[in-house]
């Protein structure tokens, strides 16, 4: 059974960073996991994913540039390195997963099939 615990939410002020971390069990060898976001009245928005084990990955429009995407294979942990936060980015932050059939990952919410509870960033002055 895939389960994702996601941890490292928070507030923080207007260019400040936060570092999110996935913990993924029950993973099968090949799999993507993405990290997603969503804030209060909007649609799900794919941030970045990145594939195992072959560790592609792909990035949304808004996280091009601020945001890096990290697996640590030791410990099926999948980073987000989030930079330059504005308020903007203030929403409920989420991991999933689907097994991999092919070298590249989806930022398309619908091709997840598991999901992690989720975790806020709240960014403020």
């Amino acid at each position: 059974q895939v389960q994702l615990v996601e941890s490292g939410g928070g507030s923080v002020q207007p260019g400040g960073s936060l570092r999110l971390s996935c913990t993924a069990s029950g993973v099968p060898d090949a799999y993507a996991l993405g990290w997603f976001r969503q804030a209060p009245g909007k649609a799900r928005e794919g941030v970045a994913c990145i594939t195992a084990p072959n560790e592609r990955s792909s990035y949304g429009d808004d996280a091009q540039g601020r945001f890096t995407i990290s697996r640590d294979n030791a410990d099926s942990t999948v980073y987000l390195q989030m930079t330059a936060l504005q308020p903007e980015d203030t929403a409920e932050y989420f991991c999933a997963v689907y097994p991999l059939g092919n070298n590249w990952c989806s930022l398309l919410a619908r091709a997840y099939d598991y999901w992690g509870q989720g975790t806020q960033v709240t960014v403020s002055s």
